[in-house]
């Protein structure tokens, strides 16, 4: 059977959409670059010194790991040289990154998360790049912050790159999710997982427990309500909860199941939880609706939040529609 490559894939959409552009597919292709030369770093990360902390610490106030350094000047230095950006936002930097004049520049913006679940780089378990990219609303000046405050219903494109056992691609334009696995002999992505739709219903539920001291009522009842045998399926819902939310989110993705990242009270400074919005919470909202799941932040539509900073946070809950219907109607009947 004839493999279609993901550029394939990208040209056959561009000339089905009136917006796609060869522009965009230039934007797709240099990500994909990046994600080849992280992956291989990633492959062989126990073999050269990526591994362990630089000593710096991120504007999240996390400790900057070598690879996730690595991941992100990688992103950057690809793409700031495509010629069709605008902008990008990196969870790794406090500030917007502007593309220098001399490098050309477009109308998207590139926000992005380098490597997420890099607390688990040492012990070898899946992590992933998260991606999501807009258009600017006002090309006749520069990048403004407002630019890229952009609901995320206003997302052109989201996914993105796990890198496990094998290493996949999943990406949306707003036409349905499709999946792409790295054939390492050729060095191409090819289409593995055409319109990946999520189960209406799962059967598990994604959540460090070890929190549940710092939860407020009503996410106790939600938790409480997939663990009990009395819920809809009649029987609890299984526990699976790998602590990186690309490994997490991809895996319910394919089998059904609920991703849960709530508020909590463990740090007065974050009191809306710990996900970004704009580089992990949009991204893969756009994805769960495309692939018929849902996306709230216990009550609202993660996609229609307006942005009010670039590193703001939200709770997730995120996955197969009925489970996470049941959070909101948990959540309405608690309030």
């Amino acid at each position: 059977m004839r493999q279609i490559t993901v550029t394939e894939h990208l040209l056959v959409h561009q000339k089905a959409s009136a917006m796609a552009t060869g522009r965009f597919t230039r934007l797709l292709n240099e990500l994909i670059l990046a994600a080849k030369i992280i992956s291989r770093e990633v492959n062989k990360a126990g073999l050269v010194d990526v591994l362990g902390f630089t000593g710096e610490v991120n504007v999240q106030g996390e400790q900057v790991k070598k690879l996730d350094e690595y991941a992100n000047r990688v992103i950057i230095h690809r793409m700031e040289r495509a010629g069709v950006l605008c902008a990008m936002a990196s969870e790794e930097n406090a500030d917007l990154i502007e593309i220098p004049a001399k490098f050309g520049q477009g109308d998207y913006i590139l926000i992005f998360d380098p490597l997420d679940g890099s607390s688990n780089i040492d012990v070898n378990v899946s992590i992933g790049t998260i991606f999501s990219i807009y258009r600017r609303k006002d090309g006749t000046r520069p990048v403004v912050l407002s630019d890229v405050l952009q609901k995320g219903a206003e997302q052109v494109a989201a996914g993105y790159f796990i890198y496990g056992s094998s290493t996949m691609m999943v990406y949306t334009t707003g036409n349905g999710v499709h999946g792409f696995t790295l054939d390492p002999s050729v060095g191409e992505f090819l289409l593995s997982h055409p319109d990946i739709k999520i189960p209406e219903q799962g059967k598990i539920y994604s959540i460090n427990e070890s929190y549940w001291h710092y939860w407020d009522e009503p996410t106790k009842q939600v938790v409480s309500y997939f663990k009990s045998p009395e819920n809809e399926i009649k029987r609890p819902y299984s526990l699976r909860y790998i602590g990186s939310l690309v490994a997490d989110f991809h895996r319910n993705l394919l089998y059904g199941g609920i991703f849960m990242y709530p508020a909590d009270s463990r740090d007065p400074k974050k009191p809306s939880g710990k996900l970004r919005l704009l580089c992990e919470a949009n991204p893969m909202a756009f994805i769960a609706e495309q692939a018929g799941g849902m996306a709230i932040d216990g009550q609202r539509r993660i996609l229609d939040i307006e942005p009010q900073e670039l590193h703001q946070r939200v709770p997730l809950f995120v996955g197969s529609k009925k489970d996470v219907q049941k959070v909101a109607d948990i959540y309405k009947c608690s309030t």
